[in-house]
């Protein structure tokens, strides 16, 4: 999940499993992120109430809901322009 390993205890949990049961067993945990940390109960508070089936869907619930700190530079993209009035594109050059 993590380059750190720091959610390898996924892959220990007994499956399936409620989005309760993580938080009850491993809330306390801390993930490492790139631009600071949090715990697994904060991160898997920001979901829904599931059932998940295989430490993989575990594992996916866990990466896209943590925030904004692991993640780079907030609404940058090397891939597409910035829409029109971004507050992200760069400052008009004028030759």
């Amino acid at each position: 999940m993590l380059p750190n390993g720091s959610g390898d205890f996924v892959d220990d949990h007994d499956y399936p499993a409620t989005t309760e049961e993580l938080i009850e067993e491993y809330g306390n945990r801390t993930l490492e992120l790139p631009n600071g940390s949090e715990t697994v109960g904060d991160v898997l508070a920001r979901l829904e109430s599931e059932t998940f089936e295989t430490p993989e869907d575990a594992r996916l619930a866990l990466s896209c809901a943590v925030s904004n700190k692991a993640i780079g530079r907030i609404g940058y993209s090397d891939r597409d322009p910035a829409p029109l009035g971004s507050p992200y594109a760069p400052d008009a050059v004028s030759f």
